[in-house]
């Protein structure tokens, strides 16, 4: 029901499963393998759709789509998991009994072709030779579109070994990152509490090996919230950032859900600040109004391009400004398993305008002397150096970089050359963000 949601509803599978799961009362080990079953479908269905169009000796496309959801299902735990193959294939073909009655032959004969050869043998047949097209064969070696794994080749500079590196690690099963609120809980004291363990980096970060976040006290109270640890990290360099003269007005321009709102609002009141955070939607704005409650946090629903015209949003008037802008979202590939399947080259065009007028809107909304952090979660270099060089270039203001490296914690790797940042899964756990800072002159 989950795999089919995503593929006929354009459903998002971190969304739906979690609701099937309590509707059909599946609880411990059968909720984590019907999550394994899920999300592993997901992220691997560029090569399982490789093999079964082999094994079946037709393109995937040709097959019916109820039928189809149950042969990647069946196919996933033939090449991925410990399931005895007679199992799989039985429970498989049981499966496409109930959705396409007159295909269970077919289903059969299709599930024991695939059991002639382990996931290796598969990508040794059908994937192009890796010394004449290595982009190719890592695609369908570790199932992503040759588009993104051609992008995260050049942002790691063509080394094809790191790139294998981060495709490995896209297609694990990420821990759940809760971020401790300053001021109203101590990381240490949250892992105690939730059976966690503290962050590797963040010093607000814990650990989760897997559960349901949403069911913890702490959560529930607001005493802390889901977060990756990349995105706790750049919303922290934006504070770290030093600053000469006033402190206290800060700007969240592109602020839903809520995540860094959330932690920024929890340092505002530590520091005697107060936060603007605008979202343009009004039900993403509604999250972030849920997520900063008690917090020195004001919400404005409005677009963030109207720095300058809307009166709640003049400009020159703040100390620090994040412009966490909507992208790809490349970089969290590993949380959402279905999105490398949906996203396009064509999206770029789009996304890059938008983010470079919302970056050249918060670079006009900060003080002379203000900070202006940009923060994607995508490793893109058009959605990263490009657009923040051509925002800054267009912006109608004087720009400084500022080295970002200094502004994560000290001992970190792998933080390149500066000025910006590129953060990796591979390298640090985290989703990949890139955090670039700018200061206004």
């Amino acid at each position: 029901e989950a795999v089919a949601a995503v593929h006929r509803d354009d459903a998002y599978a971190n969304l739906v499963l979690p609701a099937i799961l309590r509707e059909t009362g599946l609880y411990g080990r059968d909720a984590a393998f019907a999550t394994e079953l899920t999300y592993g479908t997901l992220r691997h269905l560029g090569t399982l759709d490789a093999v079964l169009t082999a094994a079946a000796g037709r393109d995937v496309a040709r097959i019916d789509p109820p039928v189809r959801d149950a042969l990647r299902l069946g196919a996933y735990q033939l090449l991925h998991t410990r399931v005895p193959p007679h199992a799989a294939v039985s429970s498989t073909v049981d499966l496409v009994r109930l959705v396409g009655a007159g295909a269970t032959g077919f289903a059969n004969a299709v599930l024991r072709e695939v059991t002639t050869r382990d996931a290796d043998g598969w990508v040794a047949q059908l994937a192009p030779s890796a010394e004449t097209d290595p982009i190719g064969h890592l695609a369908l070696a570790y199932s992503h579109p040759q588009w993104i794994v051609r992008a995260f080749s050049e942002a790691l500079g063509g080394d094809l070994g790191e790139t294998t590196r981060l495709l490995i690690e896209d297609n694990e099963r990420p821990p759940v990152h809760l971020c401790a609120r300053p001021g109203l809980v101590d990381a240490v004291e949250l892992a105690d509490e939730v059976g966690g363990a503290p962050g590797a980096f963040s010093p607000y970060a814990v650990y989760l090996s897997g559960g349901a976040p949403g069911d913890l006290p702490a959560v529930a109270q607001g005493r802390a919230h889901v977060q990756d640890e990349g995105s706790q990290l750049v919303a922290d360099a934006l504070v770290a950032a030093g600053l000469d003269g006033p402190d206290g007005r800060w700007l969240d321009l592109c602020a839903g859900p809520g995540g860094k709102s959330g932690l920024l609002g929890a340092l505002a009141a530590q520091r005697g600040a107060r936060l603007t955070a605008v979202e343009v939607a009004e039900h993403r704005a509604r999250l972030v109004a849920e997520a900063t409650r008690g917090l020195p946090v004001t919400v404005l629903a409005t677009d963030g391009r109207t720095v300058g015209s809307d009166p709640k949003l003049p400009e020159g008037h703040f100390d620090r400004v994040l412009v966490d802008a909507p992208c790809t979202g490349l970089g969290s590939l590993r949380r959402r398993p279905e999105s490398r399947w949906r996203r396009q080259p064509s999206d770029l065009s789009a996304l890059t305008r938008l983010q470079r007028e919302l970056l050249a809107a918060g670079l006009r909304a900060a003080r002379p002397g203000g900070v202006v952090a940009y923060v994607t979660c995508s490793p893109h270099t058009v959605e990263t150096h490009v657009s923040v060089t051509e925002a800054a270039r267009r912006c109608g203001v004087g720009v400084d970089f500022v080295d970002a490296r200094p502004l994560l914690p000290a001992g970190m790797p792998g933080l390149g050359d500066g000025p910006t940042v590129q953060l990796w899964p591979h390298r640090h756990g985290t989703d990949a963000m890139f955090l670039a800072t700018l200061r206004r002159t």
